[in-house]
């Protein structure tokens, strides 16, 4: 009995369906995000009158002289008071992001073909502010992760 239960479950791990989704699972890509907000939240309004705020935030990996930052472009379409807590994150705030993520192609006025990478946090659960940049205080200078460098006299 014991191995007839094992091989069933061992077969049938591949096969069994999610049971945390409800989408499929070739139709959702995810994309987590730790990075520093590079601008303030902006609210646009869509071509279709709908609401929505978007913002960069910049995730930086390596050391030293081989650190790089890439800048990730995020749509949200949140409402009511997680809009309003979104739009008062202050640029330089360290957050957390978990959006859907879509690479779209096409091709520029110059005919160059471009692919451009969409993410969107569609629910209030999807962001989280960890740290909020500190006010920076007169001959203090701070590098880009709020922490202290050199004091100045």
């Amino acid at each position: 009995m014991f191995s007839t239960t094992f091989r069933t479950t061992r077969y049938a791990l591949p096969f069994a369906t999610r049971a945390f989704s409800v989408t499929s699972r070739a139709s959702l890509a995810r994309m987590s995000i730790v990075g520093r907000l590079g601008v303030t939240p902006e609210e646009v309004t869509t071509a279709n009158d709908k609401s929505l705020v978007r913002f960069v935030v910049g995730s930086s990996y390596g050391k030293g002289d081989d650190r790089k930052t890439s800048w990730f472009r995020v749509a949200s379409f949140v409402q009511g008071m997680q809009k309003e807590f979104l739009m008062s994150i202050p640029k330089g705030s360290l957050i957390y992001i978990d959006a859907d993520a879509r690479m779209e192609s096409y091709t520029d006025n110059e005919g160059n073909k471009r692919s451009n990478l969409s993410l969107i946090a569609r629910s209030p659960g999807n962001f989280d502010v960890i740290s909020r940049p500190r006010v920076q205080e007169e001959g203090v200078e701070t590098n880009e992760e709020g922490l202290v460098q050199e004091a100045h006299a």
